[in-house]
């Protein structure tokens, strides 16, 4: 099992050097010395893991914690669907937080928002993020998408919670000269969070850690999604695939406000188990924070 911590050595290491640092599950990024506005800590989005979530989901959750991860991302509530608080009991038991969730924009409807606020706060969760919508890449329907979300946010600022949009590769089409992922940043408040699956944007051609940048404190949940752009040599594992791993995590220590750095693992190359996947991909992590 992957150690939970990088070595003091290492933290020293960089910290003296100025440089981003950053430990595993549960040790997250330093603080000042480092210039990191929070102290992230990698998650992983339960996604990754879909096909032993829906056989077993109690074991499966236990064989992330066991892999080291301090926390979760929901993508489905499987047996634990009407029963948060028996959610809420496993999750403690097996020492997980819950970074965030996947829900519908559905949820966020005058009639369903008091019980996803109710489900969520019962479980400890914070972030509520929308994974798509097709109304995003629309000129008419992103401004309504905008709208919801904006009252959405004021409403979950109340219960200190948030919200937040997802993006595949559609949401960087452009209306005008700006993509419509600009647009939805521009049409809504800062409290809602903008969760940017880099490597979708990688592969759509952006500069992932750019647009972090751009939009300063509002990526407080990333996916760290291992990517291959066409033509490029590699497997879709994090460290050997076409993401700029170490410039992203640096935008978000001094940008995003980040505090939950969400692996997602949706290539399985190799032939290999998604398990084993995402076991390389926190290990090519690892590599990458102890380097820079």
């Amino acid at each position: 099992m992957m150690e939970a911590n990088i070595s003091r050595r290492h933290v020293l290491k960089a910290a003296a050097a100025g440089t981003l640092a950053m430990g595993l599950p549960g040790a997250g990024l330093l603080g000042a010395e480092s210039g990191c506005s929070k102290k992230p800590v990698v998650a992983l989005q339960l996604y990754s893991i879909r096909g032993d979530c829906g056989k077993d989901f109690d074991e499966a959750l236990e064989q992330v914690a066991k892999m080291g991860f301090k926390a979760v991302e929901f993508a489905g509530y499987h047996k634990y669907g009407n029963d948060p608080k028996g959610l809420r009991t496993r999750l403690d038991d097996l020492g997980l937080k819950a970074a965030a969730t996947h829900i519908g924009t559905g949820s966020f409807s005058d009639s369903n928002l008091p019980k996803t606020i109710d489900f969520h706060k019962t479980i400890g969760c914070k972030y509520l993020c929308v994974p798509g919508d097709g109304r995003f890449s629309k000129p008419e329907g992103s401004k309504e998408l905008a709208e919801i979300f904006n009252k959405t946010a004021e409403k979950l600022a109340k219960v200190d919670m948030k919200c937040g949009y997802h993006n595949h590769t559609h949401e960087f089409k452009k209306e005008g000269d700006k993509t419509y992922w600009e647009l939805f940043a521009e049409r809504t408040s800062k409290n809602v969070v903008l969760q940017q699956d880099v490597g979708w944007t990688t592969i759509a051609g952006h500069d992932a850690a750019a647009l972090i940048r751009k939009y300063p404190g509002r990526s407080q949940v990333v996916h760290l999604k291992p990517s291959m752009v066409k033509g490029d040599k590699g497997r879709p594992i994090i460290g050997e695939d076409s993401v700029p791993w170490a410039k992203i995590l640096k935008a978000c220590c001094e940008a995003g406000a980040t505090e939950w750095l969400t692996i997602e693992q949706e290539a399985y190359p190799d032939g290999k188990s998604p398990m084993e996947c995402v076991r390389l991909s926190l290990a090519g992590l690892r590599k990458i924070i102890e380097a820079s």
